[in-house]
């Protein structure tokens, strides 16, 4: 499988990244949660909570190629975020990586994420992986499925039980806050704590 099986919808992207392999020099993680993002509103997957919604800019423009590169972001002026793009070259699609389970290079992540208690605390929540992977704004732009990169992505058979993937809202934006466009396997400790924005609009309760 290569960067062509996530040249599809963003949802379906985001189904092929669980279960996938990423890896970073001697350390990788198995994909355990995802989030989707869309497109500009030129685009077919219009969605405002996007960072490609403003259409192509100097950040995001990788956002609009090919898919299959590495998208990476700081959030909050911190936390390394990384995201592999998606969608047809030339149409911004991109899925965020929220959560993981180290299963190669637990000493090395060990050693960069020393507050966490336990296994599955190591690279749960974005910020977290980047920092178990040391992915930094240098590796922006990274082809994950060339053989030759050292961070490459390896995905896994497709995950077809409807029980081995949940399905929710994203965590956090306060646009588009109740499109249910994340992604997890069940039954991984890894996966984060689910936090609505407070700034996004209040759900409306039957009466």
């Amino acid at each position: 499988m290569n960067a062509e099986h996530l040249a599809v919808e963003p949802l379906l992207a985001a189904r092929r990244l669980l279960g996938a392999t990423l890896w970073s020099g001697e350390v990788a993680i198995r994909l355990v949660e995802v989030e989707a993002y869309g497109s500009d509103p030129a685009g077919p997957w219009p969605d405002p909570a996007a960072h490609s919604y403003p259409g192509p800019t100097a950040r995001n423009k990788v956002m609009f190629g090919p898919a299959g590169m590495l998208y990476v972001y700081l959030s909050y002026g911190m936390h390394t975020c990384v995201n592999v793009t998606a969608g047809p070259d030339g149409t911004a699609c991109a899925v965020l990586v929220r959560a993981g389970e180290v299963i190669a290079g637990h000493d090395i992540v060990r050693g960069r994420r020393p507050a966490a208690r336990k296994d599955a605390d190591l690279a749960r929540g974005p910020g977290n992986v980047g920092s178990a992977l040391a992915i930094t704004l240098a590796d922006y732009g990274t082809a994950l499925f060339d053989t030759a990169s050292p961070i490459r992505l390896e995905l896994a058979p497709e995950l077809t039980d409807p029980s081995a993937i949940a399905v929710g809202p994203r965590v956090g934006v306060s646009l588009a806050a109740d499109i249910p466009w994340r992604l997890w396997i069940p039954d991984s400790p890894a996966v984060s704590a689910y936090r609505r924005s407070p700034r996004a609009p209040r759900l409306e309760r039957p009466a």
